[in-house]
């Protein structure tokens, strides 16, 4: 039986296959643990993709809001559509008249998703931790957002 002394050290882990740089990380190691979130970007991609073919301002391609169909308010999400149809055009101006708060999220979600993938890259958890606190000022603001689009002086804000 033999056990671990301070004169007979451990051996130590055998590292993986090496990538031509010498770095130590196997790309393809490296593109395993991004299929998920290249997986997302695709899937994003061709949603993205379709909006930009499928014109959301011709009636008839996509359902009504069913807020704005019975009450006649604006929800949070009206003019999503649109501005992701303008955006993938390269209409950045018109996609903020559209729905600025989805624009603006839009932007938010890519910025995440880099951070996403670096991590996976890396091998390290991507564990996004939003406070408490944020999570009350985005509520909050999509609120007040939502209901200034429906006041009359809140118009420019509508889609």
């Amino acid at each position: 039986m033999t056990h671990l002394t301070p004169e007979a050290p451990a051996r130590a882990a055998t590292p993986g296959p090496r990538s031509p740089g010498g770095t130590g990380r196997d790309p393809r190691a490296a593109l395993r643990r991004a299929a998920v979130p290249l997986g997302v970007l695709g899937g994003v991609a061709a949603a993205f993709a379709y909006v930009g073919s499928v014109d959301p301002n011709t009636p008839g391609h996509y359902p009504a809001c069913p807020l704005l169909y019975y009450t006649g308010v604006y929800c949070p999400g009206c003019g999503g559509l649109r501005g992701a149809y303008a955006l993938v055009h390269g209409h950045v101006r018109a996609a903020l008249g559209c729905n600025a708060v989805a624009v603006a999220g839009y932007a938010v979600l890519a910025v995440v998703w880099v951070l996403w993938v670096v991590r996976a890259v890396r091998g390290k958890p991507f564990e996004p931790n939003v406070r408490p606190a944020w999570r009350w000022a985005i509520g909050a603001l999509v609120l007040a957002f939502t209901v200034v689009r429906n006041l009359p002086f809140g118009a420019a804000l509508a889609p």
